[in-house]
């Protein structure tokens, strides 16, 4: 459990008489058997968690034994309650000095034993930006999330990947999203749902009147459906098979995107199925060479072969002084 989780679902607890698993999981962004793991997790660590089932039951915590929420303001508490972002994104987000203020005075607020275990925040820390990103330029969390806060429609000047100049659009906000370490604004645009990197808004400023977003739908009902959506548009299946000396290999550099096929593996090697985003993305495999073989589809064995062509081409000429 991450300490941003933790601090989140003591809140929920200490301020409902009984909560079901199931609004627990919603609130929190997470699975039903992520909440199960982390409730088992408290009653691990000596918290007096009580889940009681029928219609009037729930999950509740002795009074007097969760978290002292007397000293924090307003804002603190608001702060404490997002989740999953480490510290560098609430940074971005501007959050960091309240959270970082609320924390605290929820960790002094119970004394340590001599022999208690260090909190959380001591020893974890989360980061999820990718290695080597250069600096991103374009709009900041911080700077967009007061008028997103506020309702405000905006006017945003855009830069796509396969644009060279700026388009200016007119959205209605739904707001923030931090995916694999990237900040996008969730917003409609004439009724319909987009997601926009903040690095590509070169500029933007607030229209004047509240935004009008389609109803019964949130933020994390479009943000799901988009990345949803994306992932489905974005993603090329391909069948192979790796040899056994370099499977483990192969698994520790493809992570998820590899799942092994048990029922048809061969003396020398395991049938697998990878998935990339991108075609492109299939270069990934080229460091592998002959250990690695493709059977599909045709589009994917024809990339790889006009890579490997090229590289062919590039060694067979001498090199230049």
């Amino acid at each position: 459990m991450t300490p941003d989780r933790f601090f989140s679902l003591m809140l929920l607890l200490a301020s409902r008489n009984a909560v079901t698993t199931r609004e627990l999981a919603s609130a929190l962004g997470v699975s039903l058997r992520t909440v199960t793991r982390d409730l088992n997790w408290l009653r691990d660590a000596g918290l007096p968690v009580i889940a009681q089932r029928g219609s009037l039951g729930g999950v509740t915590m002795l009074p007097g034994s969760g978290l002292d929420l007397t000293r924090l303001t307003p804002g603190e508490r608001d702060h404490l309650s997002l989740t999953g972002l480490d510290e560098r994104q609430r940074a971005e987000l501007g959050a960091s000095l309240e959270s970082r203020r609320a924390l605290s005075k929820v960790a002094a607020a119970r004394p340590r034993r001599v022999d208690e275990l260090l909190p959380l925040t001591e020893v974890v820390h989360v980061d999820s930006g990718p290695w080597l990103r250069a600096g991103i330029a374009g709009t900041t969390p911080a700077s967009l999330i007061g008028p997103v806060r506020r309702g405000r429609r905006l006017r945003i000047e855009y830069t796509g990947t396969r644009e060279s100049c700026s388009r200016e659009l007119v959205v209605d906000p739904y707001g923030l999203l931090a995916k694999a370490g990237v900040w996008y604004l969730v917003a409609d645009c004439a009724r319909v749902p987009r997601m926009y990197r903040l690095e590509r808004i070169t500029t933007w400023k607030e229209v004047g009147r509240p935004r009008r977003v389609r109803e019964n739908q949130t933020l994390a009902t479009v943000a799901a459906a988009l990345v949803e959506r994306w992932e489905h548009q974005h993603t090329i299946e391909i069948s192979a098979t790796i040899d056994r000396t370099q499977f483990e290999r192969a698994r520790r550099i493809l992570g998820q995107r590899l799942v092994r096929d048990d029922r048809e593996d061969s003396a020398t090697g395991h049938r697998v199925r990878i998935r990339f985003r991108r075609l492109e993305d299939v270069r990934t495999l080229m460091p592998f060479g002959s250990a690695v073989t493709v059977h599909g589809p045709a589009e994917a064995r024809s990339h790889l072969r006009d890579l490997a062509t090229d590289l062919a081409r590039h060694y067979a000429q001498p090199p230049t002084p």
